[in-house]
């Protein structure tokens, strides 16, 4: 059975919702191709994740708010504790962001795909920013997110 990771902090709704909808759209897209046996889908808030979460994932889903231009505290906290034990065991695999931004979600999106990086984890998809308010686009492009990692799990594509 493959692992698909969903990890993210939100002190809000709006990143909420978008950690929603992508775990929506993973479970959405096991059930249509009854692959529900094949691929578990795990969601976790950043500070109930860590290490042994990321090991024995096959692909992530990192999500976090825009917080005065760089990523929460929260998601911070939890890559800076997954790190070491991480590195140089995860290299390859898949990976994607979404952020709920006030602003552009630039320095989010820029700070968390620098620590990712040094992972070697492979970005599979451009990061998902749902800027000021969420519109329905943007769940749409969530939901998708989620569902396109579950299916290419489903059939070894990631």
């Amino acid at each position: 059975m493959k692992t698909l990771l969903i990890v993210y902090h939100t002190g809000g709704v709006k990143t909420a919702k978008m950690a929603e909808a992508v775990e929506r759209g993973a479970r959405n897209a096991l059930k249509e191709a009854e692959a529900e046996t094949e691929v578990q889908v795990i969601v976790k808030r950043a500070a109930q994740a860590g290490p042994e979460d990321v090991l024995a994932a096959d692909a992530l889903i990192l999500g976090t708010p825009e917080n005065f231009g760089y990523m929460s505290g929260m998601m911070k906290d939890f890559l800076e504790r997954v790190f070491y034990p991480c590195e140089g065991k995860v290299e390859g695999r898949p990976w994607a962001l979404f952020v709920g931004a006030g602003q552009d979600g630039s320095g989010a999106r820029n700070s968390v795909e620098r620590i990712v990086l040094g992972l070697r984890l492979r970005k599979v998809h451009e990061a998902i920013i749902g800027l000021k308010e969420l519109t329905p686009e943007v769940i749409a492009q969530c939901e998708e997110l989620g569902a396109t990692f579950a299916a290419g799990l489903a059939i070894g594509a990631l």
